[in-house]
């Protein structure tokens, strides 16, 4: 039995299965694609996905800033 039958000539989804959106960019921190993005990816064109494919990694600095997590809420607890 073969599986050609699942194999395509497309572009891949970047998705990592890590789908949160960021409140402030609107980037899902997985895959860098922003919602309309991940809405119409079945839709869009090989052209069109390629083109979201190479902006990918210039998105990945904008979701890498951390607010400190819990060790800077409890410094602002303590500071209150």
């Amino acid at each position: 039995m073969s599986d050609d039958i699942w194999k395509r000539d497309e572009v891949e989804s970047p998705c990592v299965k890590l789908c949160v959106v960021h409140p402030e960019t609107r980037l899902c921190t997985g895959c860098f694609r922003s919602i309309d993005e991940i809405g119409a990816w079945s839709r869009m064109s090989p052209q069109e996905r390629r083109s979201v494919m190479a902006d990918l990694p210039s998105r990945a600095g904008t979701l890498a800033k951390r607010r400190g997590g819990r060790a800077a809420r409890l410094k602002r607890g303590a500071n209150d």
